[in-house]
């Protein structure tokens, strides 16, 4: 499981790192959003290690626990992630308004 794990977080951050150099806003958000998913997987393996929790001690259970604090963090990034990625696409929908163009180097001023 950790080693499909690793193979989706290093697709994702290919994707993402692929959508990042093209030459789009909408391609660099989605990619900044690949590169959020993927930062999120890798934190939640983090957390997936295989013990006893120290509270209960040996006497009590032989049971498998997750460590909380990797969970708490993945939550309150999944959700500073939507926020921004929702803030970055209003500005790029602003943006396209008012410039009728999503292409970097026409934002920039330089011709083609």
């Amino acid at each position: 499981m950790e080693i499909l794990s690793a193979v989706i977080v290093g697709v994702l951050f290919g994707c993402g790192t692929y959508l990042m150099l093209k030459r789009t806003l909408l391609r660099i958000i989605i990619g900044l959003a690949l590169y959020s998913h993927a930062a999120n997987i890798l934190l939640m393996e983090s957390g997936l290690h295989q013990g006893i929790d120290p509270i209960i001690g040996d006497g009590i259970s032989k049971m498998n626990y997750v460590d909380p604090i990797p969970q708490a963090l993945i939550l309150t990034a999944i959700v500073i992630g939507f926020a921004c990625t929702a803030f970055i696409l209003v500005l790029a929908y602003k943006i396209f308004q008012n410039l009728q163009t999503d292409d970097l180097d026409e934002l920039r001023g330089e011709k083609g």
